[in-house]
């Protein structure tokens, strides 16, 4: 099999979009009848493994079969942790504040706000990020060292994002921590363990996208768009300026690296 397969891999395009499309109005109908848009942050994880799911069975017959099933299992193992951790740790909680915030805002109907803000938003940054799932499951090169140093990449990330959930449930369910600040295990080598996490794990998918230059260069936008919400959108960034005023946290911020894990300075 020679080269890219450029029109298949254009009609798997268009399926992702549409499976992730259905994905976000199936979450968005369901939020509707509980009255709780913060059940996005679950749908979001879901949608990854969906498009995921979706790009193996259009990809078959057309790039490596080794490649296709790894980038796969890879991406629908961390979409589904991701969105049981949510899905427990939003259990039985209202409306999250920054939903409450921005609806605040709509110009009319909050639903029809949310539709579009919201759901529509996520869903084309899920198609936008899994970019590399989409194009590995077309790569006809068989998986190599490159490969391999991806799916290692990978599992860094996912250790350190499970590993710093657990750690931080952990913590909140000790009565003894009511209204302290979690500054042990992961995290006191980085602020967001699980951000830096996700970083690991949308890099190392990238790494298993570049069987050929083309899917290299055409997918290099998903870890650099997913790098900058992580660390400039809605991830390090806005959590930080919510996080400013609590007692401790500027003495935490100064002896804590801000991403990359990195030994703690002198408490």
């Amino acid at each position: 099999m020679n080269g890219f397969p450029w029109a298949a891999f254009g009609t798997g395009l268009a399926v992702s979009a549409a499976v992730a499309l259905a994905v976000m109005l199936a979450t968005f109908g369901i939020a509707l009848a509980k009255g709780l848009h913060r059940i996005v942050d679950v749908a979001w994880g879901v949608a990854f493994a969906a498009v995921a799911l979706a790009s193996y069975g259009m990809s078959a017959g057309h790039g490596d079969d080794g490649r296709r099933l790894l980038v796969t299992v890879l991406t629908v193992v961390w979409g589904l942790r991701l969105a049981g951790h949510i899905a427990r740790r939003g259990r039985g909680h209202g409306e999250d504040p920054r939903y409450e915030r921005l609806l605040a805002k709509a110009p009319g109907s909050r639903n029809a706000y949310a539709l579009r803000t919201v759901y529509g938003v996520q869903g084309a940054l899920v198609w936008l990020v899994s970019l590399p799932v989409q194009a590995a499951g077309y790569v006809p090169a068989p998986l190599n060292a490159l490969a391999a140093a991806g799916a290692a990449l990978w599992l860094l990330g996912l250790v350190f994002e499970a590993v710093g959930d657990v750690q931080l449930a952990r913590f909140k369910a000790d009565p003894a921590n009511r209204g302290r600040l979690m500054d042990r295990g992961l995290w006191s080598w980085t602020r967001h363990p699980n951000y830096f996490g996700d970083f690991c794990v949308w890099w190392g998918l990238y790494l298993l996208a570049c069987g050929t230059p083309a899917a290299a260069a055409l997918t290099l936008i998903s870890p650099l768009a997913m790098s900058y919400l992580l660390i400039n959108g809605s991830g390090k960034r806005l959590l930080e300026r919510h996080m400013a005023d609590r007692p401790g946290y500027a003495d935490y911020r100064a002896r804590t690296s801000g991403f990359f894990p990195w030994p703690p300075r002198g408490r």
